[in-house]
């Protein structure tokens, strides 16, 4: 595809967050702790899934996953967005635009696909606990799997095949740390308006709609731990409660970038924050480190590796 023939810009400029030099200071230090404890929790969690047999199930294979999801979704930004703080002038290439806009939807949508295969997974444990083996079975963990990566690059290329030949010729400024489908649309040489409602029903009612299947399926399992087993509801509040709050902390900015009415408002930038660091660190912390077996496996595998350095 000739891009140079569709389009005069080459490369977009990020204002960035802010242009206080004590703010970014502070915001370098945050990115970068963030970014590293997202990677290195994420990373502990697929390794100690993979090395102790105690964890090879349905639930933490599927909690795997998500923390592979999370390392890549946390990387298509933050490294750039870290990389550009102190720099006066931030750009980033057509292609590389583009690509980092694919990468964000396709990742992202694939989240969305994993995060309600781990609600079906805890719906069929608790309510279905004498069948969960039959149903969620190796064949069905990996149809998961490959779905929700399926389904995340339909759902990125459907937008992007319709947005990388439009004419681009200036202003080529992006008030953001990265590139976000609303606000290139509105830096095209066109009317986007049939584009823009398209982008609307593509990732604002995907992400509303899982948003709303997901925190209905929740409180669906949560009813009936309550009304089968009082003494579990507590625990299964806390459970559920910890990934409600996960699942609100992700859906919450893609709602309000792909919904919100007003498309010159500043505070989706802001909110992307928590899509990029927050998120990606919150999810080990919720979803395993809480854990009991997570943190029993962790204990073994780090016994294990200090037997094998005293061997050695």
């Amino acid at each position: 595809m000739d891009v140079k023939n569709r389009s005069i810009v080459s490369e977009f400029v990020f204002l960035g967050l802010t242009n206080s030099w004590d703010i970014q200071l502070l915001l370098f230090v945050f990115s970068l702790l963030f970014y590293f404890a997202s990677m290195m929790g994420n990373f502990v969690i697929v390794l100690t899934v993979t090395l102790d047999a105690h964890l090879h199930s349905p639930m933490y294979f599927l909690l795997a996953n998500l923390s592979v999801v999370d390392m890549v979704f946390c990387s298509i930004t933050a490294p750039k967005m870290i990389y550009d703080i102190f720099k006066r002038h931030k750009t980033i290439s057509f292609r590389g635009c583009m690509t980092q806009i694919f990468f964000s939807h396709a990742v992202g949508g694939t989240e969305m696909v994993l995060l309600i295969a781990m609600a079906f997974d805890r719906y069929v444990a608790i309510c279905k606990p004498l069948h969960y083996l039959t149903i969620m079975n190796q064949r069905m963990c990996l149809y998961f799997l490959v779905t929700s990566w399926i389904i995340g690059f339909i759902h990125s290329l459907v937008q992007l095949v319709f947005v990388v030949d439009l004419p681009f010729c200036g202003p080529n400024i992006f008030n953001s740390f990265y590139c976000d489908l609303p606000r290139l649309l509105r830096l095209a040489c066109t009317n986007t308006q049939k584009l823009d409602f398209m982008v609307t029903v593509n990732s604002g009612l995907i992400s509303v709609g899982s948003f709303v299947l997901l925190v209905m399926s929740y409180i669906f399992i949560l009813f009936t731990v309550c009304y089968h087993s009082s003494g579990a509801s507590s625990k299964a509040l806390s459970t559920l409660s910890a990934h409600i709050t996960v699942v609100v902390l992700f859906f919450g900015p893609l709602m309000f970038f792909y919904t919100w009415p007003s498309p010159t408002s500043n505070l989706d930038k802001y909110l992307a924050i928590f899509d990029a660091f927050i998120t990606p660190f919150l999810n080990p912390v919720i979803y395993t480190f809480r854990n009991k077996d997570m943190k029993v496996a962790m204990r073994r595998q780090c016994s294990r590796l200090v037997h094998y350095r005293k061997i050695l």
